[in-house]
C-alpha cells in the first residue's frame, strides 16, 4: 500500500455508507437477531453521521475504533479471529484500521520496526490501477489489470513468508468530481495501447479527480510455497543462475519451504564414466556435504549401503531424521559419521534424475535435529521437475562448450567449412530418413589457394638428446655415491662391479651419446639399481636415508631422473603455447576480413594450413586481393610471432632458438576431407607435390653449402616462380618501411630434393623489440638481440 504523498487519481474518504445501506435492508428479516443487530448498527449512523458521508483525514479514524468495531463486528467474526488473516483498509495508503487478531500476531512476530507494504507494484502502476479501477467502476469499461497482490512478512524465525492477498470492493463505490474530464470509448480505446505513458493516463484521470468512498476488506491466506515455486523457476532461468548453481540463490527459497532457518544447501554431480560423486565446478559456492571436503569419490564408498540403494537404484528420497542416534545405532556408517563430522543433525538426499538415470544428489541439511526428515520431504516433489530440467540443461550446455572445445583443439572442421558439413549431414539424415541407404560423402573444395607457414625449433633435437645425457648423468652420479657406501659398509665384490659398471656408462655417455646408449643405461638402472636400492633401504639405516634422499631425485612411477628433460619439454610446451596464441589471436581479425579455413598443429614448433576460396566462402564474393592480403597478413603474423618469442626466451628453462618460414604454392589447388582419417588432405596427383615440399623443405640446404635455408633471426619464403618472387619483394618492402623486418635481402637457390627441383627463397632478416609496442622504439636485429640477451 502507498503513503497519502504518492499521487492518485481518487481522494480517498473512509465511509461505512454502503455497510449502513445493507443492514436498513435487515430491519425486516423475520430473524430478530438480525433485526436486533441491524438496529443497534443503524443507532450508530444515526449517531456518527461523518461515518457515512466519508472521513478524509486519516488521522480521526481513531477516535471512532469502538463504533467501527461495533459496525464491522459481522465481517471479523470473533470465532474465527485466531483463524482468518484479514483487515480492513484503503488503497494506495499503509493506514489500516481493522484486523483480525491472527494478522496482529503475524504483524507482532515480525518485529517492532517491520512496515507492512505491497512491493511488487511501482509507484506509475499504483496510479494507472486507480485508473482501472475508475473505468470499471464509473464507465464500465473492462479492462484487466490484475495482477497476484502479496505481503511478504517475516516470522518469528526469520524466515519470510508470502501472504496473498483477496481484495474485497463491495463496500466501494467511485464518484466523479468536476476536476474530472469527460471520458469516452476512444479514450478508453487510447489507453489500451499506451499502458507505458503515464503522463496521458494523467491527462485522462488527473490526481483526485474522482473520490473512493468506502473501505476495502482484503483476505489474506499463506502462499509461501506456491512464491517459494515460482521464485525457484525464476532463479534456474536467470542468467546468473544458469552459469553457476549457488547456494545463495537457493538457500534462502528452501530454507522457507521447509521453514528451516539453519538449513544448508549442497549438490554432489555423478560421473557415470568414473562412477564417482564429484564437486561442481571448482569455485562454486555450492558444495557437497556427501562429500566432505573430498573433490570426488566412488559412489559406493561416498554413501551407506541403504542411502546408496535408494538414491541410485530406487531413485527416492534419502532422509536422515537424528543423526546423532543413527551414528549411535551404527558407528561404523560412513554417511553418518561424516554428517556428525559436519555437525549436521537432519538431512535430505534427493536424487537428480533423467530417464531412470542418475545426475546427481541434492542436500539439504540442517544442525536440527528431527527439522529435517521423510514427512517434510515430500514438500521436494513439487520442486524437483524444475530442479531436474534445470540440471539436464546445465550439463547439456557443459557436453555443447566440450564439443566446442573439441571442434576447436582437436579436429580438422574448421568453421569456416562447417556450412558444407552440415549440408551434407542434412542430405545424409534426409536420405536415412525416407528409407534410402546412404553414406556420408567427402567434403571437396576446388580451386582453393594454400598457404603454409612454420616456427620451428632450431636444433630440438640435439637439444633434447643433451637433455636426456645430462639427466642420465646425473641419475649415474648418485647412483654411484649410494653403491661407495654401500661397498663401505658391506665390502662385497659386486658392489665394486657395479661401481665400474656406473663409470663406464658415465664415459660412453660423454665421448659417444647415442640413443642406444641411453636404453643401455635405463635398463641397467631399472634391471639392477631399483630393486637393490628397495633391498637395502629395509637392510640399513644410513642406506635409507641415502636412497629416500635419492628417491626425491627421480620420479616416483619411473624411478628415473627427469630434471633437465622436464626443462626441455616445458622450454618448448612454454613455446608452442606462445606461438599458438599468437596466431589463433589473429587470425580471429584475418577471418573477419575474409573467410577463410585455418588449421595449426603443435610440434617442435607451430605450423599452420590456410586455403581460402570461392568454394570455401559458398558466396561468390572471392578476388585474388583477399589471397594476396592472406599472404601479407600470414607474413607479417610470422613477424609478431618472432618478437613474441624473442621476449620470452631469457625466461625459458632452456633458452632455445627458433627459425621462421612460409611456403608459397602458385596455383590453386582441391582440398579434400579424408572420412576415414578424419582430416583434410590435397587431392590429385599433381597437388600432392605440394604435401611432399611441405615435408622436405625445411630441412633443405642452400644450393652448393651445407647451410640450411632456415636460420634462426631470419624469416624464409620459398618459392618455385619468379611471379611469387616480385609479390614478395613488395611485401618485405613494406614490412621494412614498418620496422618488421631489416634492409637486408638475399634471392637463394635451394639444393634438389627428392622428387622437388628448381626452388629458390628470399631470405631477410627480422627487426626486434625489446619491450612492448608503445614502450620501445629501438629495433634489433638477431644478432644484437641475441648478445643483450647474454
Amino acid at each position: 500500500m502507498k503513503t497519502e504523498e504518492q499521487q492518485s487519481p481518487l481522494k480517498i474518504e473512509v465511509s461505512f455508507k454502503k455497510v449502513f445501506d445493507q443492514y436498513k435492508g435487515r430491519l425486516s428479516s423475520d430473524n430478530a437477531l438480525v433485526q436486533q443487530r441491524a438496529v443497534s448498527v443503524l443507532e450508530i449512523a444515526d449517531k456518527f453521521p461523518e461515518l457515512s458521508t466519508g472521513i478524509s483525514d486519516l488521522s480521526k479514524i481513531g477516535n471512532y475504533k469502538n463504533q467501527i468495531d461495533l459496525v464491522m463486528e459481522d465481517m471479523f467474526s470473533s470465532i474465527l479471529e485466531n483463524n482468518e488473516i484479514k483487515i480492513a483498509t484503503i488503497p494506495y495508503n499503509d493506514f489500516i484500521f481493522k484486523t483480525s487478531e491472527r494478522f496482529q500476531k503475524i504483524i507482532k512476530n515480525a518485529g517492532p520496526d517491520f512496515k507492512v507494504q505491497l512491493n511488487n507494484f511501482t509507484e506509475d502502476e499504483y496510479y494507472i490501477l486507480g485508473c482501472v479501477i475508475i473505468m470499471n467502476f464509473c464507465y464500465g469499461f473492462k479492462a484487466d489489470f490484475s495482477r497476484p497482490l502479496y505481503f511478504k512478512i517475516p516470522s518469528e524465525n526469520g524466515i519470510t513468508k508470502h501472504y496473498r492477498l483477496l481484495y474485497n470492493a463491495d463496500f466501494v463505490e467511485i464518484i466523479k468530481t468536476k476536476k474530472a474530464p469527460k471520458f469516452v470509448e476512444s479514450d478508453f480505446e487510447e489507453l489500451l495501447d499506451n499502458f507505458d505513458k503515464i503522463a496521458l493516463w494523467k491527462e485522462k484521470f488527473p490526481p483526485g479527480s474522482y473520490i473512493f468512498k468506502g473501505f476495502i476488506l482484503a483476505n489474506m491466506f499463506d502462499a509461501t510455497a506456491d512464491v517459494n515455486i515460482s521464485d525457484f523457476k525464476a532463479s534456474l532461468i536467470n542468467d546468473k543462475a544458469k552459469k553457476e548453481m549457488n547456494e545463495d540463490n537457493f538457500r534462502g527459497i528452501f530454507a522457507s519451504v521447509f521453514n528451516c532457518p539453519d538449513l544448508r544447501i549442497g549438490f554432489s554431480e555423478y560421473n557415470t564414466e568414473d562412477n564417482t560423486l564429484d564437486q561442481i565446478v571448482e569455485n562454486t559456492s555450492m558444495s557437497s556435504f556427501i562429500l566432505c571436503g573430498k573433490k570426488s569419490l566412488v559412489s559406493e564408498d561416498a554413501l551407506c549401503q541403504v542411502s546408496y540403494y535408494t538414491l541410485f537404484k530406487q531413485n527416492e528420497f534419502y532422509t536422515v531424521s537424528n543423526a546423532s542416534r543413527y551414528h549411535e545405532l551404527y558407528p561404523d556408517n560412513s554417511l553418518y559419521r561424516k554428517l556428525m563430522d559436519q555437525e549436521i543433525e537432519s538431512a535430505i538426499f534427493a536424487p537428480i534424475v533423467d530417464n531412470g538415470k542418475l545426475l546427481g544428489i541434492m542436500e539439504l541439511v540442517s544442525p536440527t535435529k528431527n527439522a529435517l526428515n521423510s514427512v517434510n520431504a515430500n514438500k521436494l516433489r513439487d520442486m524437483m521437475p524444475f530442479l531436474n530440467e534445470y540440471v539436464i540443461q546445465a550439463k547439456e550446455n557443459v557436453e555443447n562448450e566440450l564439443e566446442l572445445i573439441i571442434q576447436e583443439e582437436c579436429t580438422s572442421i574448421h568453421k569456416s567449412v562447417h556450412w558444407k558439413f552440415r549440408k551434407e549431414a542434412k542430405r545424409y539424415a534426409r536420405s536415412i530418413a525416407l528409407g534410402n541407404q546412404a553414406t556420408f560423402r567427402e567434403a571437396v573444395f576446388d580451386d582453393v589457394y594454400p598457404l603454409f607457414g612454420q616456427i620451428d625449433i632450431k636444433g630440438s633435437s640435439e637439444a633434447r638428446n643433451l637433455a636426456v645425457k645430462d639427466d642420465l648423468e646425473l641419475q649415474l652420479h648418485h647412483v654411484e655415491k649410494i653403491v661407495r657406501q654401500i661397498y663401505v659398509l658391506e665390502k662385497l665384490p659386486i658392489y665394486e662391479q657395479l661401481s665400474y659398471r656406473i663409470d663406464s656408462f658415465l664415459k660412453d655417455l660423454q665421448e659417444n651419446f647415442q640413443v642406444d646408449s641411453e636404453r643401455s643405461v635405463l635398463k641397467f638402472l631399472k634391471s639392477e639399481i631399483i630393486p637393490l636400492f628397495k633391498h637395502l633401504s629395509k637392510k640399513n639405516e644410513t642406506l635409507k636415508t641415502l636412497i629416500a634422499e635419492y628417491n626425491e631425485l627421480v620420479e616416483s612411477n619411473t624411478g628415473f631422473v627427469y630434471k633437465h628433460r622436464k626443462d626441455y619439454d616445458e622450454s618448448v610446451m612454454q613455446i608452442n603455447k606462445r606461438m599458438a596464441s599468437v596466431i589463433d589471436r589473429n587470425q580471429r581479425d584475418a577471418q573477419q576480413m575474409y573467410p577463410h579455413y585455418f588449421e595449426r598443429f603443435k610440434t617442435d614448433g607451430v605450423e599452420h594450413n590456410m586455403y581460402i576460396g570461392e568454394s570455401i566462402t559458398k558466396e561468390k564474393s572471392f578476388n585474388k586481393i583477399y589471397l594476396y592480403n592472406l599472404r601479407l597478413w600470414q607474413l607479417q603474423v610470422m613477424c609478431e610471432m618472432e618478437n613474441s618469442y624473442y621476449k620470452m626466451k631469457e625466461t625459458l628453462p632452456i633458452p632455445l632458438d627458433v627459425a621462421s618460414m612460409i611456403l608459397v604454392f602458385n596455383s590453386s589447388l582441391a582440398l579434400r576431407f579424408r572420412m576415414d582419417e578424419k582430416r583434410f588432405d590435397v587431392d590429385g596427383t599433381y597437388n600432392a607435390r605440394y604435401e611432399v615440399i611441405k615435408k622436405r623443405v625445411d630441412k633443405a640446404n642452400v644450393k652448393g653449402t651445407e647451410d640450411r635455408i632456415t636460420q634462426a633471426g631470419k624469416i624464409a619464403i620459398i618459392y618455385s616462380q619468379k611471379e611469387d618472387e616480385k609479390e614478395y619483394l613488395k611485401y618485405i618492402q613494406f614490412l621494412q618501411t614498418k620496422k618488421h623486418l631489416d634492409t637486408e635481402i638475399e634471392i637463394l637457390e635451394l639444393e634438389d630434393l627428392q622428387g622437388v627441383t628448381g626452388l629458390k627463397a628470399i631470405r631477410v632478416p627480422i627487426l626486434y623489440t625489446r619491450g612492448g609496442k608503445e614502450k620501445s622504439k629501438e629495433y634489433y636485429t638477431y644478432e644484437d638481440l641475441i648478445e643483450q640477451l647474454n
